[in-house]
């Protein structure tokens, strides 16, 4: 087993265990524990750690962008609540903030690669400063884009921030010789981060467009479109609200390849 899958949602918890069975993700252990109660040397013996792992996403963008499932990285998407218009908006206030529990895992452990992926609110909260911060105390070169999900052809926006950090500075950040292009304060190329073309997914991992979208008629009289598949709460139909908060909770893989692949 070479991963190892954070998730204390049990719906989620186990839509992980149903994909590792299907073989869609990595082979791997799911632990349901708060991450607070998890501790390093646990953990240690894992080549890849995917925090907050919802149901598979990360796991997923690493195969789509190439990224053998044992070639050691930690990922992690941080709740969105205490940032998201959606939430209270209390910051680092909300006791779901938990980057600062995550990072103790990372000093500790010390992950040659880590990807990560917040709701694009945080940064007016200071929270990527915050986290690049930290990271580059540790060494890490870190760099950050705001990619949303209509950049790989999907029919909605969906604006998230993504970071990387990479011990290897060399490899990751100002360190490159040669290159030219705007650069954010951490040093990071941008050019490398953009989008491949409007409507255009990885080509690379032979990912299609989006396609067989569903129009949903809404009460304003008007339609929209949502991914075939996607059932919207009904109703007495209350089987759909884990599925639909999963998908929720959960990133666009198919953008989360685009950042993997401008780093691997």
């Amino acid at each position: 087993m070479s991963c190892w899958y954070n998730e204390n949602d049990p719906f989620a918890a186990q839509w992980l265990r149903n994909l590792v069975a299907a073989g869609h993700i990595a082979p791997g252990d799911v632990d349901e524990r708060d991450m607070r109660e998890v501790g390093a040397d646990e953990i240690g013996r894992y080549d890849q750690c995917h925090f907050f792992a919802g149901i598979g996403g990360w796991s997923l963008a690493l195969r789509l962008a190439g990224w053998p499932d044992d070639r050691p990285v930690w990922t992690g998407s941080c709740p969105c609540q205490p940032f998201s218009t959606a939430g209270k908006r209390q910051g680092g206030a909300d006791d779901r903030h938990l980057w600062p529990h995550w990072f103790n895992l990372i000093r500790e452990c010390k992950p040659a690669i880590i990807f990560g992926e917040q709701v694009e609110a945080a940064i007016g909260w200071g929270w990527l400063d915050a986290v690049c911060a930290d990271l580059e105390a540790e060494g890490y070169a870190t760099g950050a884009a705001v990619l949303p999900a209509c950049s790989v052809g999907a029919p909605h926006i969906r604006q998230r921030v993504w970071f990387v950090a990479d011990a290897d500075a060399a490899r990751c950040g100002a360190g490159r010789a040669g290159e030219t292009g705007d650069t954010d304060r951490h040093g990071s190329n941008l050019q490398d981060f953009a989008p491949k073309g409007q409507g255009h997914p990885v080509e690379r991992s032979g990912v299609a467009p989006w396609s067989g979208l569903i129009w949903l008629p809404c009460s304003d009289g008007k339609a929209r479109p949502t991914q075939p598949g996607l059932q919207p709460l009904a109703h007495g139909i209350s089987g759909r609200v884990g599925r639909l908060r999963a998908y929720g909770n959960a990133i666009v893989p198919q953008v989360a390849a685009e950042f993997i692949a401008a780093l691997s």
